[in-house]
């Protein structure tokens, strides 16, 4: 079983729109949506939620009122004014504790909180692990972990040949969460100087890592200038280019649809190369 991660430097590459696509020519792999904190891979793959299990990713701090003296320590040494009136705002709290170690008489403890919802799935190309980070919640890093660790199982379980990642865009905490021990990573740009800027940021970090990285770059034909340029630095990086994926009204069409480009039109010119890179991820695994 390989596992196989899809991120980008920065967000709208089309990222999504290839796993969902490479999710409907493989149909032997379980896929894993790890952009916990703006998931929208279940807009295309329509998953029916089979298991839905709480996310505890923080703490927040809570007042026993019995024990409380009002001595008002803790509103003093808490830094993100989260204590007011013997109470704690639970919007404000950071859950460092710093009240707790502070109280004299013990009345201040950490609490664990529902930070978001990690499902387990069932689409009709296969098993989907997914998850959901509420609003304005952190540890988005661990809940990824657990996505994929999930998605690992089930795979293991059901002997699928892959596991198929839709990491998040960037380069942060959830990115890193996203590569720990996977087989390969596809980076998707676009024509644009953010694009190719954002690509040197994560291919420093998949070489960080020493993982096997493959690039693309979708919609190139919408600047060709830009698309010399990225390639001209992925061959000065020594990074396996895979393929350009012409910009195509019918991928728009599928999206407006909520439906895999490959599967709306597989005729499609966008679609004909999402095969062809596919093919060439599988070649370069074997």
């Amino acid at each position: 079983m390989k596992q196989i991660v899809v991120i980008s430097g920065k967000g709208g590459t089309g990222k999504t729109t290839l796993v969902a696509s490479f999710t409907v020519l493989s149909q032997d792999l379980v896929v894993a949506d790890c952009d916990v904190d703006a998931s929208n891979l279940h807009l295309l793959l329509k998953p029916n939620i089979k298991e839905k299990h709480e996310f505890m990713g923080s703490k927040v701090a809570v007042i026993d009122a019995e024990k409380c003296v009002r001595c008002q320590t803790c509103k003093e040494a808490c830094r993100f004014n989260a204590i007011k009136n013997y109470q704690v705002d639970p919007l404000l709290c950071e859950g460092c504790g710093v009240c707790v170690y502070v109280c004299p008489v013990n009345a201040v403890s950490l609490k664990e909180k529902i930070s978001g919802y990690l499902f387990i799935s069932e689409t009709k190309y296969g098993p989907m692990v997914h998850a959901k980070l509420n609003i304005a919640e952190s540890n988005s890093g661990k809940l990824v972990s657990l996505v994929r660790d999930h998605a690992k199982k089930i795979a293991e379980e059901e002997n699928k040949k892959f596991v198929l990642i839709d990491g998040p865009p960037g380069i942060g905490c959830p990115v890193i969460a996203s590569l720990g021990n996977v087989d390969l990573a596809l980076v998707v740009t676009e024509p644009t100087m953010s694009g190719l800027h954002d690509l040197q940021r994560i291919l420093s970090l998949t070489q960080h890592f020493g993982l096997k990285t493959l690039t693309l770059i979708n919609m190139y034909d919408l600047n060709l200038e830009n698309t010399k340029k990225i390639r001209e630095f992925c061959s000065t990086v020594d990074v396996e280019f895979v393929g350009e994926i012409p910009f195509d009204p019918v991928v728009v069409e599928a999206l407006t649809l909520g439906k895999p480009v490959v599967e709306y039109s597989s005729e499609s010119k966008a679609s004909k190369k999402i095969k062809d890179i596919w093919e060439k991820i599988l070649s370069s695994l074997s």
